[in-house]
């Protein structure tokens, strides 16, 4: 398969992820609202899918196609970068509830905020990627795909769906339809595809530097998860009892045990 077939592949995973996001929305076609307790659960199942991901595959692979030292080099710039755009882009957080408001220069500017938050997932994606078609994963539509880029994308597209039901809360609040929220959730991880692009152009030109990339997203989701997906939890269950940790504890557990397996493989 050749550079493009390899690209459109790529970018087909990390759209998959990307639409995922809408499945958050689709609740709401059913419930006019989710509960703190169950919300609080969806966030902590998520961080534990993306930490297990980070870890049991991410840094696995890192450690296995290079030296500690260049893993770690990739994590420090992974939460160099999060934390830099973060510091750029502080005074242009976006609510949910611009979306339909917004103009065309302004959805651009709320895509350059989503940009920060997704990018990096896109970039777990793009790495896991690396081996794709050299014949020692699974085989998809006649791909041999490895099987570290079919968690991972797994573990996104699961991620993204209490992603996808935080945009959506406000919206709905606002008289928004359903099918608007689910597209707007869709927006929201638009970048993941781009970053996974990205990602696997530059693993597959620079080899050596296939550890550093492992690193740069193991770091960076690592980092979001502990700095705002955790906080989010807790900021969404403050009014429950023991503040929602029960709740949070559970669903990181449960995230977890799922993807378990993936230290096995």
């Amino acid at each position: 398969m050749g550079l493009f077939e390899n690209l459109v592949f790529v970018f087909v995973a990390g759209f998959t992820t990307a639409l995922a996001t809408g499945l958050g929305a689709v609740p709401f076609f059913f419930f006019d609202a989710i509960s703190e307790r169950r919300n609080v659960a969806l966030w902590g199942f998520s961080s534990g899918i993306m930490i297990s991901a980070s870890v049991f595959g991410l840094i696995d692979e890192g450690l296995a196609n290079g030296t500690p030292l260049d893993l770690a080099i990739g994590m420090a710039v992974g939460v160099l970068l999060v934390v830099t755009a973060h510091d750029v882009l502080i005074d242009a957080e976006i609510d949910p509830r611009n979306y339909e408001e917004a103009d065309f220069k302004k959805l651009v500017l709320i895509l350059g905020v989503l940009t920060v938050h997704s990018f990096p997932e896109g970039i777990a994606v793009g790495v896991s990627f690396a081996d794709l078609g050299f014949g020692n994963g699974v085989q998809i539509i006649g791909v041999s795909v490895p099987l570290l880029a079919v968690f991972m994308t797994i573990a996104i597209s699961i991620h993204n769906v209490p992603e996808g039901t935080a945009i959506s809360i406000p919206l709905t609040s606002m008289g928004v339809s359903n099918w608007k929220a689910v597209w707007w959730a869709i927006f929201s991880s638009l970048p993941q595809p781009i970053g996974a692009v990205i990602a696997f152009v530059f693993v597959r030109i620079a080899r050596d530097f296939l550890s550093f990339g492992f690193g740069f997203a193991a770091g960076a989701m690592i980092y979001l998860v502990l700095t705002e997906f955790v906080p989010e939890a807790l900021s969404i269950g403050a009014e429950l009892p023991h503040g929602g940790k029960k709740e949070l504890i559970g669903g990181m557990t449960a995230g977890v045990l799922l993807m378990l397996p993936l230290a096995f493989v």
